[in-house]
């Protein structure tokens, strides 16, 4: 256990944030779900922008890798092109 003030601060600080990257990263995850399940182009055109927004601000905040939202918006834009 931590014995230092800044430790326990710190402790603190990590679980919060933590809790806030799980927060977003499972909204992402989640609206990545819903486009793929889409099976209406007009719908999924109107989507895809959106998500592709929301995996722009992950990746600026560090909390998925630059690589993983990359496959991840060129996979959408298949799907919605595809449809």
């Amino acid at each position: 256990m931590a014995n230092h003030q800044s430790a326990k601060k710190r402790i603190r600080q990590n679980e919060e944030q933590r809790l806030h990257n799980r927060y977003y990263a499972k909204t992402a995850r989640n609206a990545v779900r819903e486009l793929r399940s889409t099976t209406q182009k007009a719908e999924a055109e109107q989507l895809f922008p959106k998500v592709v927004s929301m995996l722009d601000k992950l990746v600026k905040t560090n909390i998925i890798h630059k690589n993983k939202a990359a496959n991840l918006k060129s996979g959408l834009a298949h799907h919605v092109s595809s449809l």
